[in-house]
């Protein structure tokens, strides 16, 4: 197979909201190429990326794609990607090793959820953008909608550089106002006629000609100069000031399509041949912050962008070459590991299909087979050599569930499907709860999880289901009291005796410091399960000896592992040790440590305990047309509405819910929006619970014991 220089290789990006077309416009490229010479679709389920079985069932995109197409000389790797935020970690792996953004607009809707979202994505790594508005030939299609809503949202530097002579069933014809030419398609799609512009649009295409030269030569001095003394820029000096435009983000070009009749596809790739940035244009982001720019002639390197694993041939490294040349044979080191690895087989996808190739060189993107202990985000390189790139940022988890075993049993074999699935998917996190004694998924999605089920049913032979993930509650108190207990206990040869006394009270940042007793030391602990536990020794006339005082704490920190009113861990608690009793024979660290458990747990029953819940911060991006339905579900989830943005029609609610509301969170907000609004969430604080969940968690836990 060809081997492509650096400055012949487009690696490119596909992104959009479900539904937009991504898919059919790769496959189509492909085929306007002449790479492949049969053209597969959805329906049939034949398609070069969606090959997984799972994707033809649903007719959608679930995993990133990598294929590939010769254009002229220029090969262009492709990324399809899932359009639904469900699959976004797919889409994070793409964007880290895109040197170009392509966004798929669907011409009946125009901007969405999904489209708003990648695109902030895209714009932290600042990488070149264009927009082609797919599906013209719809009978809803609105392409100055699609236009004005692109504008409105992504601002003034998107420029039209093709619009649609006609839309729906007559859609056969795009006017270029970059070319200023007519594309006249036949019936069934394919290559165009090149046609003057009609007089009915000469006026319009002028129009919009002028906004785009003028946009090319704001962003360039000496174009702006030929522009004011000619009037006019010549096709080179176009070229030129839109590659350099679009490198810098200070123009999205945007195009028109009808990927499924192979109507536009040939324009686009032209541009992205000719205008699109190479690897060597684009840049890498290291580990440590500075800016690395790819080179043919540094040393061989290379960035793992994404894991896999398939029957019969094992892990796939996804591949991106970001110096020098990597060849069969060569020895590399894992700079995360410090182990060295001899690259076997490398291969060029087309999405199921590999073909071996002897090397790959700087920008290219391949898949290498059975390299041990690789992860995505590892970084490969000669022993020497200090490079390590920045890792793929996978977006917060929104959903969690907690995955049982039907028959026990298989609890090692669960554990390393999760471990491989984990592998090839990192934006699952799975947590084995040792304090809920369950272990739970949190995935981007329920259809992220039911995929994760589907995989470990089929992949796996695992008969699993899911259940109710716990809540992990913490317990505190809310007033402060004095609690005592003398422990004291004698049963033959040597006896144990403790007493101690404490004053037990709430802990908050800043609180004052007790002047009533006097403080001897001061330890404050940071819980591993959050906030603190301070622990103050106020013994003063030797009434408890300070080798007993570690004792005391070791017990009182028992006690908070398994709160006193419900089992739940304890938090954000002061204890004062201000007296006790000692006996000079039977008093023994274990005395103490029950005298201070004991107390502790007296003094917390007394306090006024309160059932505390974690609280998440959500931010809802929705249409303008959902939002009184989800203010008012949130409200019955006992959200506070912390506020909201508008960006054009896209709104923004952002909230604070408690984690026990947002179990199946996504699912209800794709159910009242369509599917068209998206969620993300963070931790925010603990905060306490209504007297009925109290009540309730309390019950259950007493049921529980008795059990």
């Amino acid at each position: 197979m060809k081997v492509y220089e650096p400055k012949n290789i487009r690696n490119v990006a596909l992104l959009g909201h479900s539904g937009s077309g991504k898919t059919t416009l790769a496959e189509t490229m492909i085929f306007e190429s002449g790479t492949s010479r049969k053209r597969g679709n959805i329906q049939s389920k034949n398609t070069l990326s969606d090959y997984h079985s799972i994707e033809k069932e649903k007719e959608k995109s679930i995993y990133g794609s990598l294929l590939h197409l010769d254009w002229r000389g220029t090969k262009i790797n492709l990324m399809d990607t899932p359009g639904s935020n469900d699959f976004w970690g797919q889409v994070s792996e793409s964007l880290h090793v895109a040197d170009t953004a392509v966004f798929v607009l669907n011409s009946e809707s125009g901007v969405e959820v999904g489209t708003d979202a990648f695109w902030k994505a895209a714009e932290r790594r600042s990488l070149p953008s264009l927009f082609v508005v797919n599906k013209l030939d719809s009978d809803k299609s609105n392409f100055q909608n699609a236009v004005d809503m692109a504008k409105e949202h992504f601002g003034r530097g998107v420029v039209v550089v093709q619009y649609p002579y006609s839309e729906g069933d007559d859609f056969h014809a795009i006017i270029d106002v970059l070319k200023m030419t007519m594309y006249e398609f036949p019936e069934d799609g394919g290559r165009p006629d090149k046609l003057p512009i009609p007089e009915s649009q000469r006026a319009q295409a002028e129009l919009l000609h002028n906004e785009l030269v003028e946009a090319v030569a704001e962003n360039d001095e000496t174009l702006l100069d030929l522009y004011f003394e000619h009037g006019e820029l010549d096709e080179y000096q176009m070229r030129d000031g839109l590659q350099m435009s679009l490198l810098n983000r200070d123009i999205f070009p945007l195009f028109c399509s009808c990927a499924s009749k192979n109507m536009g596809t040939g324009r686009i790739l032209g541009f992205l041949g000719n205008v699109a940035p190479s690897p060597l244009e684009s840049k890498t982001e290291l580990s440590n912050g500075e800016t690395y720019e790819l080179s043919e002639d540094s040393q061989p390197s290379a960035f793992v962008f994404r894991s896999s694993s398939e029957t019969h041939v094992g892990d796939l490294t996804y591949l991106k070459v970001t110096g020098g040349t990597i060849s069969q044979g060569m020895d590399l080191v894992n700079k995360r590991t410090g182990n060295s690895l001899r690259i076997g087989s490398l291969y060029i996808n087309q999405g199921h299909d590999r073909t071996e190739v002897d090397e790959v060189h700087t920008g290219d993107l391949a898949v290498a087979v059975k390299l041990k202990d690789l992860q995505t985000s590892d970084t490969l390189a000669p022993k020497d050599s200090d490079i390590q790139f920045a890792p793929v940022n996978y977006p917060d988890t929104t959903i969690r569930n907690a995955i049982k075993l039907k028959i026990e049993g298989d609890e090692d074999k669960l554990g390393n499907a999760l471990s491989q699935i984990q592998k090839e998917d990192p934006s699952l996190y799975v947590e084995h709860s040792q304090e809920l004694q369950q272990t739970i998924l949190h995935g981007l999605g329920e259809e992220h999880l039911n995929v994760i089920l589907h995989q470990l049913k089929d992949n796996y032979n695992l008969d699993v289901e899911y259940i109710k993930p716990k809540i992990p509650y913490r317990e505190t108190i809310t007033k402060k009291v004095d609690a005592h207990y003398k422990h004291k206990k004698q049963s033959g040869g040597a006896g144990q005796f403790a007493e101690v006394y404490i004053s037990i009270e709430p802990w908050y940042e800043g609180m004052p410091e007790r002047t009533d007793i006097k403080v001897r030391d001061v330890q404050e602990i940071e819980l591993e399960w959050g906030g603190k536990l301070v622990f103050q020794n106020c013994i003063v006339g030797g009434v408890i000896d300070n080798r007993f005082m570690p004792a005391i704490l070791k017990g009182i920190m028992e006690k908070m592992a398994n709160g006193p009113m419900s089992g739940c861990r304890a938090r954000d608690i002061r204890v004062s040790v201000y007296d006790g009793t000692m006996h000079s024979v039977d008093s023994n660290e274990a005395a103490f440590k029950t005298a201070g458990l004991m107390a502790f747990k007296d003094g917390f029953m007394q306090a006024s305990p309160q059932l505390l819940e974690p609280l998440y911060e959500i931010e809802v991006t929705l249409p303008a047309d959902y939002m009184g339905d989800v203010m008012s579900d949130l409200s019955s989830r006992r959200g506070q509405i912390q506020g909201m943005d508008a960006e054009g029609s896209i709104q923004k609610i952002k909230a604070i819910v408690p984690l026990q509301e947002l179990d199946q969170y996504t699912t209800r907000l794709k159910s009242m929006t369509q599917g068209s609004a998206t969620y993300s969430r963070k931790f925010h604080s603990y905060g306490q619970v209504p007297h009925e969940i109290q009540k309730r968690v309390i019950e259950e836990t007493l049921e529980a014991e008795m059990t």
